[in-house]
C-alpha cells in the first residue's frame, strides 16, 4: 500500500512531467504561423485585446501584464463582460487574441462574430486546431494539449502552462522586434526594485544624507561628534581642498578605544582609514551596493568628477529604495 508521501511526490512528479513533454510540444510546434500572426501584432496601430473565459481569462490576464511592461500596449477584457456591454472596448485597429483550449465554450461563439463584425484582427490561442474558435481566428496561436497534469485529466493544468508560455513567447518576441531595452523597462517600472537597479543612481540618494566632514587634525572628540550629529557612522576626513584623505567609521573608534589608554590627545589622522572607497556621485546605486557588498562596509564616501568629496551614500539608503 502507498504511503501518503509515496502519493504525494509520485504526483507531483508525473503533475510536472506532463507539463515538461507540453512545453516541449509546444517550443515544437512553433512555426511560420507563429511568426506571421507575431508579424501582425507588431503592424497593428493599437492595442492587444486579449479575452477568454474561466481559467484561460485569468491566464489572459497574466499575459496582459506581461505585454505592458515589456512595451506592447494590451488590456484584458472579460469574455462574459464583452457580450453583456463593454464590447465597445475594442476598437477596429486593435487587435484580439482568444484564449480557449477547446475553443467551443458559448461564450467564446457568440463573441467570435461580434468581434469580426467590428473589423478587428482576430487571433485565436487554442489547442483545438479543428474547432469553431480556430477556423474563425485569422491566426492561430496553436497550444497542443496531449492531456492535463491533474489524475483526472480534467483540470486545466498541463493547458494553462501551455498558454501561459505562449503568452511569453509572444511577449518576448514582440520586446526583441520593438528593440525594448533596460532603459524602457526602468521606463515602465519606475516603483520596482528591478527598475530602480536600472536608473536610480547614487546622486539620487546621497542628496538626502548629511556631509560629515572633519580635518586630518580635527581632535577625537570633535570627530566623534561629528560621526554622531549626521547619523552614518562614519566621517571623512578631507584637505584644505575638501579632497579626501581618509574615513573615520565607528569600528575605527572602537579600535582606537581597545588599543589605546590615553586617546584624549587624538586627532582624525591617527585612527582613520587612508584611501577609502569612494564612488562617483553619477554612478548607479546598484553599483555601490556591489562595492558595499564585495568589501563589508557599509557606507561609500561620494565624490565628484574632480574628485572632491561631496556625501555619503548609506547601506541604508540603498535598503530603503528596495534596491537589497
Amino acid at each position: 500500500m502507498d504511503t501518503l508521501e509515496n502519493i504525494i511526490l509520485s504526483t507531483a512528479r508525473q503533475t510536472i512531467e506532463i507539463e515538461v513533454a507540453t512545453l516541449q510540444d509546444l517550443r515544437n510546434s512553433l512555426d511560420e504561423g507563429f511568426v506571421t500572426t507575431v508579424e501582425a501584432i507588431y503592424a497593428a496601430t493599437g492595442r492587444v485585446i486579449l479575452t477568454g473565459i474561466g481559467k484561460s481569462a485569468i491566464i489572459a490576464q497574466k499575459i496582459v501584464a506581461t505585454l505592458n511592461s515589456t512595451g506592447t500596449p494590451a488590456i484584458f477584457l472579460h469574455a462574459a463582460d464583452a457580450i453583456h456591454g463593454d464590447l465597445g472596448m475594442i476598437q477596429a485597429q486593435d487587435v484580439v487574441i482568444c484564449l480557449s483550449k477547446s475553443g467551443e465554450t458559448p461564450e467564446i461563439k457568440v463573441l467570435v462574430p461580434l468581434i469580426k463584425n467590428l473589423g478587428t484582427v482576430l487571433i485565436g490561442m487554442v489547442s483545438n486546431k479543428d474547432s469553431y474558435l480556430a477556423k474563425q481566428a485569422q491566426f492561430i496561436l496553436h497550444t497542443p494539449i496531449d492531456k492535463e497534469a491533474d489524475p483526472n485529466n480534467l483540470a486545466p493544468t498541463a493547458s494553462t502552462t501551455a498558454q501561459m508560455a505562449m503568452g511569453d513567447a509572444l511577449a518576448t518576441s514582440l520586446c526583441a522586434l520593438r528593440g525594448f531595452s533596460p532603459k524602457d523597462f526602468a521606463q515602465f517600472h519606475p516603483g520596482g526594485s528591478l527598475g530602480k537597479q536600472l536608473y536610480l543612481r547614487v546622486s539620487d540618494l546621497y542628496i538626502h544624507n548629511a556631509r560629515p566632514m572633519v580635518e586630518p587634525t580635527t581632535g577625537i572628540k570633535r570627530t566623534i561628534l561629528e560621526i554622531t550629529s549626521k547619523r552614518l557612522g562614519a566621517t571623512a576626513v578631507v584637505d584644505t581642498d575638501e579632497k579626501v584623505l581618509g574615513i573615520v567609521t565607528d569600528g575605527d573608534l572602537r579600535r582606537m578605544l581597545e588599543r589605546l589608554d590615553n586617546w584624549a590627545e587624538v586627532c582624525a589622522q591617527d585612527i582613520m582609514s587612508a584611501h577609502p572607497k569612494t564612488i562617483f556621485a553619477h554612478a548607479m546605486a546598484v553599483h555601490a551596493l556591489e562595492i558595499m557588498r564585495n568589501y563589508s562596509i557599509s557606507q561609500l564616501l561620494v565624490v565628484d568628477e574632480v574628485q572632491k568629496y561631496v556625501g555619503v551614500v548609506h547601506l541604508h539608503d540603498l535598503i530603503r529604495e528596495g534596491i537589497v
